[in-house]
């Protein structure tokens, strides 16, 4: 098409603010061959059960491939919908299959909640920074976003303020090996978020896609399992991409029936239904206990791989720099000295064959810190994180 006719369209108000990824765009340059990419928050193939996939869809399809290739319900298989109500109540929460909705994707959950909760105005609560993903989808329904101060321990409980919840649709929070930051909120304060969201009336929404891939500390309850029979005001995503395969698109979301009902309605008008031969097979590989067997091995190759990159990081950083240390997840955040801008050292980085993401587009109702960047550490080779860990410190000494 020519210039000419795309002057035809006329669009919306929505459309007109759209931006792109700012992670999105920085991945295209990292198709090139010889970029070393701490950009992408990719899980790492090698974790991928090929063959456990493979074996899944074809029992599906020679044993009951007529259904699985029809229309389902919009609500989810009912056999993978028990499962993850199952799964989550093993960790503590209280959850029945009526609960749970299953998603395409669990970013899709993400622009549901925004569609069924957020009017142009409305006050959402981010932690600060927060995950890009999230700001990108309930921006398209122009919400007031504003920030709950956090420190190196993640969401501060105490900054909940009335003032500040009042009339908020509700506060969006990754307990777990938060991206961007890989930071993780410990016990004390999971139960002061929960007390506190309970005692001013606020919805949280836990988003929890990393909570599977811990490799150091002890597994801690989310927030849904520490509200109990008064958690009524949490919402749960969670995602099989990070322990099967994202290329799967399969996500689920738990919540109070009202707001099932009305979440329902808007997938009804958005996809009809998960796709259903892809539920059938992710509940044949599920089922019988894969995961259990399957998760200590894609544990143990990220566990090495972060204990590599921040060993770089040691060895190559300026002291003036610090980071944080996960316990699991994909993502190490780094602050640097107050006078580098991590946009402009990230064009010199790509001058050099190395990307990251700058830390600025992570943040949301509130002053950004052009100070830092995100690194992933799970799609690259141990030679190639030092190869590059040792260009970005070479370009942080000589900043000016």
């Amino acid at each position: 098409m020519d210039q000419q006719s795309d002057s035809l369209f006329s669009f919306s108000e929505r459309a007109r603010q759209l931006t792109s990824s700012a992670i999105r765009e920085i991945l295209k340059v990292t198709e090139r061959p010889e970029i070393i990419s701490f950009a992408g928050g990719l899980p790492a193939p090698e974790g991928f059960p090929v063959q456990a996939v493979q074996a899944a869809y074809d029992r599906v399809l020679s044993t009951a491939g007529r259904n699985a290739l029809q229309y389902g319900p919009t609500e989810g298989y009912a056999p993978l919908r028990a499962w993850v109500a199952e799964h989550l109540s093993a960790q503590g929460a209280q959850v029945s299959p009526a609960q749970v909705l299953i998603l395409s994707g669990s970013q899709q959950g993400l622009d549901l909640l925004g569609k069924v909760l957020i009017d142009p105005g409305s006050k959402v609560l981010v932690e600060t920074p927060s995950y890009l993903g999230a700001l990108q989808s309930f921006s398209l329904y122009q919400p007031r976003f504003k920030a709950v101060p956090s420190d190196e321990g993640g969401l501060l409980p105490q900054a909940l303020t009335p003032e500040l919840a009042a009339d908020a649709r509700f506060l969006y929070a990754l307990p777990n090996f938060q991206n961007p930051t890989g930071r993780t909120l410990d016990l004390a304060r999971r139960h002061a978020l929960v007390q506190a969201a309970a005692r001013l009336g606020l919805p949280l929404v836990e988003d929890d896609p990393y909570g599977e891939l811990r490799y150091a500390g002890e597994p801690l309850p989310g927030l849904l399992a520490l509200a109990g029979q008064a958690g009524a005001n949490v919402v749960r995503l969670g995602s099989f991409s990070k322990v099967l395969s994202p290329g799967l698109r399969l996500g689920y979301l738990c919540a109070a029936p009202a707001l099932i009902d009305k979440l329902v309605q808007a997938k009804q008008a958005t996809d009809l239904h998960t796709a259903s031969l892809t539920q059938m097979a992710v509940y044949e590989i599920v089922k019988d206990g894969f995961l259990a067997e399957h998760m200590p091995r894609v544990r143990e190759r990220y566990r090495l791989q972060c204990e590599y990159m921040l060993q770089a990081l040691s060895e190559h950083f300026p002291a003036q720099a610090s980071w944080t240390v996960p316990q699991g997840g994909m993502f190490i955040w780094v602050t640097l000295p107050a006078h580098i801008d991590t946009t402009r050292l990230l064009a010199q980085a790509i001058e050099r064959g190395v990307a990251f993401v700058p830390g600025a587009p992570f943040y949301a109702g509130g002053q950004a810190a052009h100070n830092t960047l995100r690194l992933s550490f799970v799609t690259v080779p141990q030679e190639k994180i030092r190869a590059g860990v040792q260009v970005l410190g070479e370009l942080i000494a000589a900043y000016r």
